[in-house]
């Protein structure tokens, strides 16, 4: 069963750029990419099943995630629309480029190679769980709290970003971790659907990130083709984050040349 996704959808003319962020992230983390692209195309930013304001369902599977979005797109009358993800996100859009490659007029994935992974994330889940069960007052009191379990400030900033005011006036998490937790397992797989996506695709990876290794690449060809792979050098994982000018850059160099 579907899920109807929370969404943002700035108008505008052309073919739309549907924007999809990775695990427990939100819409709301591309807020200024959001703001720079709309200047040149209809962007649609999407919140995954349980994550920012979308409902929390079972399953976390890749089929089931990219239906949630075929599912936007009808209810919003798109046809066809450039696809970005970021990790998770990355995925998602490699699923249903695989599964309805007729939707999809390019690819842009973020730092994410189209295969299984192994399982790295029991600190951030134990810091979530700590989160949940210390009710803080405030972001420094949440920050304190996840920094028993998650040493890094800056993973820390970002998973405070899932926090919301509560009824009783405490932080308290707006994601579905009982079922991101439960679909652990499906999220680190590859993506779904067989063979390969032959439409124009931009992979963008950091430097400093080991999601997309140069081992990778050979697999990451058997699926996506016609990928051209650009490095962002000096950045990690949150590639658009750590270095947002040339992220913005390599996007909209390469949706510019699709147009020209």
């Amino acid at each position: 069963m579907t899920v109807e996704l929370n969404y943002v959808d700035t108008g505008g003319e052309g073919t739309p750029l549907f924007v999809v962020h990775g695990l427990l992230g939100s819409a709301d983390n591309w807020r200024s990419h959001v703001k720079q692209w709309q200047e040149r195309h209809r962007v649609v930013a999407v919140d995954l099943r349980n994550h920012g304001r979308s409902p929390h369902v079972e399953g976390m599977s890749y089929s089931e995630m990219a239906q949630d979005l075929l599912a936007l797109m009808e209810r919003l009358g798109i046809q066809r629309a450039h696809l970005l993800g970021h990790s998770m996100g990355g995925k998602v859009v490699v699923s249903l480029a695989r599964l309805a490659p007729e939707r999809v007029a390019s690819l842009i994935v973020a730092d994410i190679a189209p295969q299984a992974y192994g399982h790295g994330h029991d600190d951030v889940f134990a810091g979530l769980r700590r989160l949940e069960e210390g009710r803080p007052a405030n972001r420094r009191e949440a920050d304190a709290l996840l920094a028993e379990h998650v040493e890094e400030r800056g993973t820390r900033l970002f998973l405070a970003t899932n926090l919301q005011r509560g009824e009783a006036g405490e932080l308290e998490l707006r994601i579905g971790l009982d079922e991101i937790e439960a679909g652990y397992q499906e999220i680190m797989q590859a993506p779904a659907g067989q063979g390969a996506f032959d439409g124009p695709t931009l992979v963008l990876r950091g430097g400093n990130s080991r999601y997309v290794t140069d081992e990778m690449i050979p697999r990451l060809r058997e699926v996506l083709p016609r990928a051209e792979i650009k490095t962002l050098e000096g950045a990690g994982h949150w590639l658009h984050a750590e270095d947002p000018d040339a992220f913005q850059a390599a996007v909209n160099g390469f949706l510019d040349s699709l147009e020209s």
